[in-house]
């Protein structure tokens, strides 16, 4: 092999890394943001985009929604209540250049960004709000974190509130009162019900008083319930009223 061969042997093997080197293959998701010479051009994919070797970089991005998980944060409530509160954060990258370019790293500014709002609104919220109207809490963070991250081309779609945990003490508060509140109720529904019941006792004491014959229909029905109930011999007493016409038949005669 003489030098010319050599020569272009070693020339195609270099221009074939430079090749390889200089393509590259983004998937559907992905964005590449290209800066040539350190000046930004532009974002290409996906697919198969062409690079010039040692002028162009190309930083790739994602485009998937990214599911970020806030660290517990020590947080003081609006009412002096300590407790710990973490959440999960629902974003994604909507202008690729702008997540490269106006900010560091976007992942890490949302994380903390993340974080120093959730301690802000929880620490303006008392407790009996952020247990009964976490929904309303997580409209309120989903909207202060998306109006910042906006700048950066970033969309946070959801933001959820994930575990709050509280003081043993006020568990131990909390599950007293749940079991006087359980108690409350358990005393006006039985008072509601002797009420009802009382009501009906006097609708049907008004009704006998009004109606005697009711009052003998009700007595004789009652003879015959323990007629059938019991074998033995029962002598009840006979009230004057059923046996007045008898009494004024025999009085005629």
């Amino acid at each position: 092999m003489n030098a010319a061969t050599a020569i272009l042997v070693m020339a195609a093997f270099f221009g074939l890394i430079v090749l390889i080197n200089a393509i590259r293959i983004l998937r559907e998701y992905e964005r590449g943001v290209v800066f040539r010479l350190g000046r930004l051009i532009g974002v290409k994919g996906p697919g198969l985009i062409f690079l010039w070797p040692f002028i162009d970089k190309m930083v790739k991005v994602s485009l998937r929604t990214v599911v970020m998980d806030v660290p517990p944060q020590d947080i003081i409530t609006k009412d002096n209540v300590s407790l710990k509160v973490n959440a999960v954060v629902y974003f994604r990258v909507m202008e690729p250049e702008r997540a490269i370019v106006e900010v560091e790293n976007f992942l890490f500014a949302t994380s903390q960004l993340s974080q120093t709002t959730l301690r802000s609104v929880i620490g303006q919220s008392e407790l009996d709000d952020l247990l009964a109207e976490r929904e309303k809490i997580n409209a309120q963070l989903q909207k202060i974190i998306d109006h910042q991250t906006e700048p950066w081309g970033i969309k946070v779609s959801n933001v959820e509130v994930k575990h709050i945990d509280l003081p043993q003490e006020m568990q131990r508060a909390m599950a007293k009162q749940a079991e006087a509140e359980r108690e409350r109720r358990s005393k006006v529904i039985a008072a509601e019900g002797e009420f009802q019941a009382a009501q009906k006792l006097s609708d049907a004491a008004q009704i006998l008083a009004e109606q005697p014959s009711a009052l003998t229909l009700r007595y004789l029905q009652t003879l015959r319930e323990i007629a059938t109930e019991n074998n033995s011999t029962t002598i009840f007493p006979v009230p004057v009223d059923i046996l007045r016409p008898f009494l004024e038949a025999s009085g005629e005669k």
